[in-house]
């Protein structure tokens, strides 16, 4: 049990987790005051097997489908489960290294909401998992729902470095394939990745009844490309530095930039995923609330 702890003693990492584990204490405050269902439904029970109806039982049980094959009447039979599975999937990238001035970058940004959910997610006793991606999972907490469980994945956020490009669909196969039973797949991303392979994973855990959640967190700069005078853009994920005029490239951005995020909306709901857009300016508290809020109301 020492030996766990002792990660924690470096003052810098434990500066960096005590902050971001108060900033997520804090939001969660500010959405959760009121609420007192959980905003994910549908995972308490699974259906376990079948057998053969006897006189008292609840005929709103009977397997219908089955009896329309068998002519006899089967009662579905389910297995309480404690505790909802969330899988949350951040991505550590270079390009979410980006933020511009006097706001968080996208990667601290992407943390508060990784951070925000789990620790809501952990107070209402559910299991939380946390994996960090780029081209591969590069740190993986398995699942738990024990309350000391934030400061375990707090750790692996603040201590890991956003270096490599971004590769999305054979991580998500992946995951499908090695959760053992559905739950939430919460993706956290600037989604800087070709649309098609985004789907593609999307889907494969969809088809594995897996409920999936895309948090698409940007910089405001990169919804409204305000630069005016000539400006080197860094090289993020393999690309080289460039010097450019902004404002003959403006129109055409923001033009090519919107073609894509529709198009990613509109295919990532299409997928019956839920699509969920952030910037770094928006109040998160309030941002999860509307989305917690709409959960809830879509769920009765």
């Amino acid at each position: 049990m020492a030996d766990e702890y002792t990660k924690y003693l470096d003052p810098k990492v434990l500066q960096k987790i005590t902050r971001l584990e108060l900033r997520a204490r804090l939001i969660v405050e500010g959405f959760i005051s009121g609420r007192h269902k959980s905003p994910f439904h549908g995972f308490s029970v699974e259906f376990a097997q079948h057998r053969e109806y006897v006189p008292g039982d609840d005929i709103r049980h009977i397997d219908w489908k089955l009896w329309s094959r068998s002519d006899r009447y089967y009662i579905k039979q389910y297995e309480e489960e404690t505790n909802l599975r969330c899988y949350i999937l951040l991505d550590i990238s270079e390009s979410m290294r980006y933020g511009s001035p006097d706001h968080m970058n996208k990667f601290d940004y992407a943390s508060s909401v990784a951070g925000s959910l789990a620790f809501m997610l952990l107070q209402q006793q559910d299991a939380v998992s946390l994996s960090l991606f780029d081209t591969d999972i590069r740190r993986y907490v398995p699942p738990s729902g024990h309350p000391a469980h934030i400061k375990t994945m707090l750790n692996e956020v603040v201590s890991t470095s956003q270096e490599r490009k971004t590769e999305m669909e054979s991580i998500f196969h992946n995951l499908a394939e090695k959760i053992p039973r559905r739950g939430v797949v919460v993706v956290i991303s600037d989604l800087f990745a070709p649309v098609e392979s985004i789907v593609k994973g999307i889907q494969h855990l969809r088809h594995k009844n897996h409920d999936v959640i895309i948090f698409q967190v940007l910089d405001e700069y990169e919804l409204t490309f305000p630069f005016q005078s000539n400006t080197m853009f860094d090289g993020l994920e393999g690309y080289p530095e460039v010097v450019v005029e902004p404002r003959a490239l403006r129109e055409a951005y923001l033009r090519e930039f919107e073609d894509f995020n529709t198009d990613l909306r509109r295919r990532c709901i299409g997928s019956n995923a839920d699509f969920v857009q952030l910037t770094n300016t928006d109040h998160l508290d309030a941002a999860l609330s509307e989305f917690l809020a709409s959960r809830e109301a879509r769920a009765k």
